[in-house]
């Protein structure tokens, strides 16, 4: 018998994965060019030994925030530190997957039973897993966390948070998306987006994360794995 049990909860990097609308520009900044909008990520094979090829290869293209990654202080914060000098503690070791019930947001009120500790790495389940995923269309309504539960984790000191969407903050108004990545990442707390938790009951695993090594990286692609 296996001694462990492995879950994989990274998203296929591929064509369906949604992603989210790109940021409307700062007061005082200029819109980008309409040519430089995201595209979805692209996977392009150039040599394939299945049409005759020698060899198979890839090119990929994408942005450092598609699928599942991780989100340094850099992101939002100037001169916040980046993804290269992430200690690697931060996403491997013990964490706790916690199940919200609350069908729109991560709630104190739901959090507090948790007694949630200094250093921890938390990740949040919610509705969102899998559904939200059926789609390669960025979905405007999905559980995010509050800017109040925000601002409880980074009063709690934790590590690292996680969730199960392609950002850890509603759109809508911007300004959230903003004040919730500013509350984490100013307090140094990495965070982990684009997770699928379906399939992983609530509990205890170790984590098992690293992100691509970007030198001067705001964020960072990753292979996610859960250990019970």
């Amino acid at each position: 018998m296996a001694k462990y049990q492995y879950f994989d909860i990274t998203l296929p990097l591929n064509k369906e994965i949604p992603i989210p609308p790109p940021i409307p520009p700062q007061p005082g900044q200029q819109p980008p060019p309409a040519e430089s909008k995201v595209p979805q990520p692209s996977v392009y094979r150039f040599f394939d030994v299945d049409k005759g090829d020698k060899v198979t290869m890839s090119r990929i293209e994408m942005t450092s925030h598609d699928g599942t990654h991780i989100d340094a202080p850099l992101h939002f914060i100037p001169g916040g530190t980046t993804i290269d000098a992430m200690p690697i503690e931060t996403t491997v070791g013990p964490c706790r997957v916690i199940e919200i019930k609350d069908e729109k947001s991560v709630t104190v009120k739901e959090l507090e039973p948790y007694k949630i500790k200094a250093s921890e790495r938390i990740l949040f389940k919610t509705k969102n897993s899998p559904i939200v995923y059926s789609t390669r269309q960025y979905l405007g309504k999905f559980v995010t966390v509050s800017l109040e539960a925000a601002k409880y984790l980074a009063a709690k000191k934790i590590r690292l948070v996680g969730l199960d969407y392609i950002s850890i903050a509603s759109a809508e108004p911007m300004e959230n998306v903003n004040d919730v990545h500013k509350t984490f990442l100013s307090n140094g707390i990495f965070i982990l987006e684009a997770l699928n938790l379906a399939g992983v009951k609530p509990g205890k695993y170790e984590l098992i994360c690293l992100p691509l090594r970007i030198d001067k990286g705001d964020a960072g692609p990753s292979r996610v794995i859960l250990r019970k």
